[in-house]
C-alpha cells in the first residue's frame, strides 16, 4: 500500500502525511518555502515539482526509503470533527470549485435527488435552509462510510483516524500532531524539530485556504448545525478521532481539544 497522502521536502527535512480539510494548503506550502525560499505559485495540491508527494511515481521510493528508516521528523495535522464535516460540506457540497464546476461532477444532483439537500446557487449566494441541508449530508456521509453507498467514502469527510493511520501501518512513526486550532504553536514546534535550506517565520506565512469563497458563508453558529440527531451520526463516523485527538464530543460549540494526544496511544490504536 505504500504511503498514500504522504509528502515531502526535496531537502528531506521533514515528512508530512496530508489530512484533508486540515490546513493541508498551508503546510504545503511551507514545506515548499522552506526548501526554495518562495511559495508555489498556484494550489500547492497541483504542484508537481519542487515537493515529493506520493502520488508522483518518482516520489515513492525515496518516500519509502525515507519513512520506513524513520530518517525525518514526521507529522501530521487533524481538526475538531464538527468543524472540519462542516467546512466539507460547505466547501465540496455547496461550492463550485477551482475548475468552476461542482466537485465530483453528478455527485450534487445525486444528493439533491436522494437525499433532499439543498445547495443554492450557482454564484452561492441564494438562500437555502443550510442546517436541514447540512444534516441531510450527514446520512449521506454515513452511508459512504458505512456500507460504501451510494459511493465510497470520500478523503475530505471519512474520518481522520483511517488517514492517519495508513503511515503507521505501512512502517511509519509520527513524532509530532499538530492541531488546526492552535496551528502557529504546533506548526512552530516542528520548525523548531528540523533544519530546513530556508529559515521559516510563521508570522510572515499566510493563510492558503484554497476552498475559501467556493461555497456560501456559513449563516449560524456550529453548534446550531448539531441536533441529538446529527451528533449521534458523527459519533458514528468520528469516534475515534474525538477519542485520539482529544476533541469534545459533547459541546458541538467546543472547536478547542480537551487534553493532550499521546503519540503512544495512537501508534498502538492505529497501528493494526
Amino acid at each position: 500500500m505504500g504511503f498514500p497522502g504522504t509528502w515531502m521536502t526535496e531537502s528531506e527535512s521533514v515528512v508530512y502525511r496530508v489530512v484533508p480539510k486540515c490546513a493541508c494548503s498551508t503546510i504545503g506550502q511551507i514545506m515548499y518555502y522552506s526548501d526554495h525560499g518562495a511559495f508555489f505559485d498556484g494550489d500547492i495540491h497541483d504542484a508537481q515539482y519542487g515537493l515529493h508527494k506520493w502520488a508522483l511515481d518518482a516520489s515513492q521510493d525515496p518516500i519509502t526509503r525515507n519513512v520506513t528508516a524513520h530518517k525525518s521528523f514526521a507529522f501530521t495535522c487533524v481538526r475538531n470533527p464538527y468543524t472540519r464535516v462542516l467546512s466539507s460540506f460547505f466547501d465540496k457540497i455547496c461550492g463550485i470549485q477551482r475548475n468552476g464546476r461542482r466537485y465530483r461532477g453528478n455527485l450534487v444532483p445525486l444528493l439533491i435527488q436522494k437525499y433532499g439537500i439543498e445547495v443554492g446557487g450557482e454564484d452561492g449566494k441564494q438562500e437555502f435552509d443550510q442546517i436541514a441541508s447540512f444534516r441531510r449530508f450527514l446520512l449521506f456521509a454515513r452511508d459512504t462510510i458505512r456500507w460504501r453507498r451510494p459511493m465510497d467514502p470520500d478523503i475530505h469527510w471519512s474520518a481522520q483516524a483511517g488517514h492517519v493511520s495508513t503511515f503507521i501501518v505501512n512502517g511509519g512513526k509520527y513524532d509530532k500532531i499538530v492541531w488546526t486550532e492552535s496551528f502557529n504553536d504546533g506548526m512552530q514546534n516542528v520548525l523548531d524539530a528540523i533544519k530546513t535550506p530556508h529559515a521559516v517565520k510563521l508570522a510572515d506565512i499566510p493563510r492558503f485556504n484554497e476552498s475559501e469563497g467556493h461555497g456560501p458563508k456559513r449563516a449560524h453558529p456550529v453548534e446550531d448545525y448539531f441536533d441529538d440527531l446529527s451528533m449521534h451520526l458523527v459519533r458514528e463516523i468520528y469516534k475515534r478521532d474525538f477519542a485520539l485527538f482529544k476533541y469534545d464530543f459533547d459541546n458541538p460549540g467546543n472547536k478547542m481539544p480537551v487534553g493532550e494526544i499521546d503519540l503512544d496511544e495512537v501508534h498502538a490504536k492505529l497501528g493494526d
